[in-house]
């Protein structure tokens, strides 16, 4: 076995593709309270650091794609990245969060580590353009209508900054209505176009809309997609975890529940080290 090698790409020290050790982007889908934030980052740190495997915490302070008017979308940009900041201060640890709008770029980079483009929006010249000219690291998820290869498009505009630390993320693409499949050979495509490349086995398991006023999902695939990703070379695992995942206000059905995390890790970091040795 062998793993294609990216470029590497630096998050505040935090080193991302190239022979590196797989990288943990992880936390609940969107912010629910402060010292439900801090907490969830306090502990997948100390999980991440006893397995010694590097961690991004992540959280949306703002999720406007939701499927419900009546959806819970987060406490906002304001609030939501004081929180993001005080998680940042509390713990060490990086954070990302999703940009929507090309008027929160300034404001987000500032509190921000990694800028996200969400998968619906990875298309938006002005959005890409204008997160990668922060010179922040991007991840960039590609959209579940789009073809590996044509992610080459969007890294190029990305890259017209100059900035070099872009990463995109497979999520999973459109099988008939309310329903996603993974390819497994996206991720060989997108490795081909030496960025690294991060697998959201959360979201690849969602049945997007499949609820009615909300996305359905299977959380039970997550920890047999995350090692097939895994295998076949991924630089990072993209994680939703919740304490309570029925309870979470966002992504209840294809969040993980923390108390699993530590062996799913266990398993991931063995077969990352089979196919890097």
């Amino acid at each position: 076995m062998y793993k294609i090698k990216s470029n590497v790409i630096d998050v505040n020290g935090t080193k991302i593709g190239g022979d590196n050790n797989i990288c943990l982007i992880a936390g609940p889908c969107v912010i629910e309270s402060k010292r439900a934030a801090i907490a969830t980052a306090r502990r997948l740190k100390e999980i991440t650091g006893e397995l010694g495997v590097p961690f991004i915490f992540k959280a949306s302070y703002d999720k406007a794609n939701r499927s419900s008017i009546d959806s819970y979308r987060g406490p906002g940009i304001k609030k939501g990245l004081e929180i993001l900041h005080a998680v940042k201060e509390d713990t060490g640890c990086p954070v990302l969060s999703d940009v929507h709008r090309e008027e929160d770029i300034d404001e987000a980079a500032k509190a921000l580590d990694v800028l996200q483009i969400p998968a619906f929006l990875c298309r938006q010249t002005d959005l890409v353009v204008g997160c990668a000219a922060t010179m922040k690291p991007v991840n960039i998820k590609k959209g579940q209508f789009m073809a590996p290869w044509d992610m080459a498009n969007i890294i190029a505009k990305a890259r017209s900054t100059k900035n070099k630390n872009i990463m995109v993320t497979e999520r999973g693409f459109s099988f008939g209505y309310n329903n996603l499949v993974v390819d497994m050979r996206s991720i060989v495509e997108m490795k081909k176009l030496k960025v690294p490349v991060v697998f959201d086995a959360t979201h690849s398991v969602q049945l997007p809309g499949g609820q009615g006023a909300s996305s359905g999902g299977d959380r039970h695939y997550v920890p047999y997609l995350a090692a097939a990703a895994t295998a076949v070379g991924i630089d990072a695992l993209f994680l939703e975890v919740h304490k309570e995942p029925g309870k979470a206000k966002c992504d209840s059905a294809n969040s993980i529940y923390l108390k699993n995390l530590r062996k799913l890790l266990e398993k991931v970091k063995k077969l990352d080290t089979l196919i890097t040795s």
